[in-house]
């Protein structure tokens, strides 16, 4: 359901969402990309701060090892949670999203 949503939000930005996985096995649920180029990496957990912290963990493991000299930096780092009352970003950087506020 969160792929799907994610797909919907971003094919209004003229954008797609894919999944990556490296030879290492280093992946991440989902990669939102626009046309212009901007691209930001997903975490998709239930909650929990167990979860979410692992989520920031990968994703930021996973933006340090972009090669910034080749390609953009991600425009951010965000774990989707299914369940919470507000998002809010972390001092990591790192945005915890509910799905519910995607809409907004």
């Amino acid at each position: 359901m969160c792929i799907r949503d994610l797909r919907v939000y971003a094919d209004a930005l003229d954008g797609t969402v894919y999944h990556y996985r490296d030879k290492n096995g280093l992946e991440c649920d989902a990669v939102v990309h626009l046309r212009n180029g901007a691209y930001g990496l997903i975490e998709i957990k239930l909650g929990g701060e167990k979860w979410i912290e692992e989520g920031a963990k990968t994703l930021t493991v996973l933006s340090n090892l972009i090669d910034t000299t080749r390609m953009k930096a991600p425009a951010f780092l965000m774990v989707l949670i299914g369940i919470g009352d507000f998002a809010y970003k972390r001092t990591d950087g790192v945005y915890v999203v509910p799905i519910g506020c995607l809409k907004d």
